[in-house]
């Protein structure tokens, strides 16, 4: 089958499970057309079955902003119409369900049929979505789209709440790619960053506010003055700097380091105890997963998706949104030698719920539901 997916080519969730997803397509033998205005930060090199066109936006002077929708439609014209596509597959409603819908429609009018695929991520649909000037636009462009899938079950009630859609959403959880085997030498690597009985907390984000990083810090002063630990922060974002400044006046700078962004994440939750993500909102949970691919439970807060990926006093525990009183008595009791052992077993366990084999099936028959001779 031949599939164009449309993406945004960032470090964000949505755009690292649609270029994961596309890979794991292309290795199964279907032909992939990625489409965007750059190359996907997790594409890599050459792969077989894999192809990459680049929306290029032009800047005329008649417009304050780029009319990327404009340009985007009109690629997906020009891929679909020149290398005949099967199906369309879009990620994140704004802007590529609408331009999937205008892209349809001029395809019809030369006789060409496409149905296409939304996929909804997160805050295309409880943040973006919810100002009232996109409202009109996501609510007609998710009922006109051939087939609807969420990353959730929470995502999908709160699509229905906020939206008046009509269209039947599938719940597609999100997935973890198979692992790379484990570097060697971790054990000196992680000297770098911590003694050899420091425990070692982790948090990855965009550090957004939603993101509640500063929690982060809070819930680590907490534990460190109980159990001498090291915090490693990985990403970057506005809130990077109120996080630094928040750690020198608790008087842990010296035990917290910002990495900022990093590529491979995986390096460093290999060497992590114990994952931190008390988020004010997550529609699903992508970074907690692979966390706990890495065999690193998860503290977390039980707000929106997060509770259908870890799994209260099995993969981590589960706190109220703010509640880092709560949150730092849950790592504590966490870092017990034999629980954080046995709560190592317990979260690979789960992530292995959401594996690459158990979801990219159900992508699959929502493909050949909408081409069926293909």
């Amino acid at each position: 089958m031949k599939i164009g997916i449309v993406l945004y080519p960032t470090f964000g969730g949505s755009g690292v499970v649609a270029t994961e997803l596309g890979k794991a397509l292309a290795l199964k033998g279907h032909q992939i057309h990625f489409i965007t205005y750059s190359q996907p930060v997790r594409l890599g090199s050459f792969r077989e079955n894999i192809f990459y066109h680049e929306v290029s936006v032009s800047d005329y002077p008649l417009f304050d902003f780029q009319p990327y929708e404009t340009e985007l439609a009109s690629k997906m014209v020009d891929v679909v119409r020149n290398e005949k596509l099967d199906i369309l597959h879009v990620h994140y409603a704004i802007p590529h369900a609408s331009a999937a819908f205008m892209a349809k429609m001029i395809l019809r009018s030369q006789g060409i049929e496409i149905p296409f695929v939304t996929t909804l991520h997160g805050t295309d649909i409880t943040l973006v979505g919810k100002d009232p000037s996109f409202e009109p636009v996501i609510t007609f462009c998710i009922n006109e789209s051939d087939a609807v899938t969420a990353v959730s079950q929470s995502l999908k009630d709160a699509t229905y709440e906020h939206f008046n859609v009509t269209r039947q959403i599938d719940v597609i959880h999100n997935f973890i790619a198979p692992s790379i085997q484990k570097r060697e030498g971790l054990d000196l690597v992680r000297l770098k960053y911590a003694a050899i009985d420091e425990p070692i907390l982790c948090h990855i984000s965009n550090f957004r506010k939603v993101k509640r990083v500063e929690d982060v810090i809070r819930i680590f002063e907490k534990v460190n003055a109980q159990i001498p630990s090291k915090l490693i922060m990985v990403g970057d974002g506005p809130e990077r700097y109120s996080c630094e400044q928040l750690a020198r006046k608790l008087a842990i700078c010296d035990r917290v380091v910002f990495l900022g962004k990093l590529r491979d994440t995986a390096h460093v939750l290999e060497i992590s105890d114990v994952f931190l993500l008390p988020s004010e909102t997550e529609s699903f949970g992508l970074a907690a997963l692979e966390a706990m691919a890495e065999s690193v439970p998860v503290i977390s807060s039980n707000t929106g998706g997060i509770s259908e990926v870890n799994k209260h006093s099995f993969s981590g525990f589960l706190s109220d949104v703010g509640d880092i009183d709560d949150m730092a008595k849950n790592t504590i009791q966490l870092l017990d030698k034999e629980t954080l052992a046995q709560f190592k077993v317990n979260a690979l366990a789960q992530a292995n719920l959401f594996s690459l084999e158990v979801i990219l099936p159900q992508y699959e028959n929502i493909y050949r539901n909408l081409v069926p001779n293909s």
